[in-house]
């Protein structure tokens, strides 16, 4: 059995809204813990066995899974029927790779450096920068409606998960926009929305 540590609104609702895509809720335990927030608002919870109090955390057979990309790969590779990613030996599969650790490898510092107003020459020697960030996004969707072409996959609920914490870092490309709409349209961000809405009243009266 999988189970997922899940808290309402945070990052751990990317990896929710990757079940509903997959069409795998009968196999997931979900466990509704709470969080200490940038805000100072919350706290670690006791249930939650993350080392670090965060979400996600998936665990299978008694193996704890964390960080976002980590498990979306993990949950791909174990329901490749859903298509939701890119199986072994699938040519493609390269590219999704590289999407997976381009979004924790650049998207989320550079957008938390940004938000955080921090900058360093080395900084942005390492990580690059806003601009370059949105030119490369860009330039993947000139010709495609998805990052891995004509199909939504985990990739793209994986990347455009910031821009809906961080909405003005899509700037004026009109390719990101368009792009962020169409991932966004999708029935599992209302769903998920209202699962967490729902989830998050329970947690706070408990």
């Amino acid at each position: 059995m999988l189970t997922l540590y899940h808290a309402p609104h945070s990052r751990s609702s990317r990896i929710a809204r990757l079940i509903d895509e997959m069409d795998i809720w009968t196999e997931v335990d979900f466990r509704i813990v709470g969080v200490a927030h940038s805000d100072g608002t919350g706290e670690p919870d006791p249930k939650n066995p993350h080392p670090e109090g965060k979400v996600p955390l998936l665990v299978h057979d008694s193996v704890e899974i964390w960080e976002s990309n980590a498990i979306i790969l993990y949950l791909t590779d174990l329901f490749p029927q859903s298509g939701m990613g890119r199986a072994a030996g699938d040519p493609q599969r390269g590219r999704y790779l590289s999407w997976l650790a381009w979004y924790g490898n650049v998207v989320e510092p550079v957008l938390v450096l940004e938000a955080a107003r921090i900058t360093h020459p080395i900084l942005n020697a390492t990580f690059r920068g806003v601009s370059e960030m949105q030119a490369r996004l860009a330039s993947a969707l000139k010709d495609a409606p998805f990052l891995m072409g004509e199909q939504f996959t985990a990739a793209d609920l994986l990347v455009v998960s910031p821009f809906t914490w961080f909405p003005n870092a899509a700037a004026d490309q009109p390719e990101i926009k368009a792009w962020i709409e169409r991932c966004e349209s999708r029935p599992s961000a209302n769903k998920i929305a209202e699962f967490d809405a729902a989830n998050s009243t329970r947690l706070n009266t408990a």
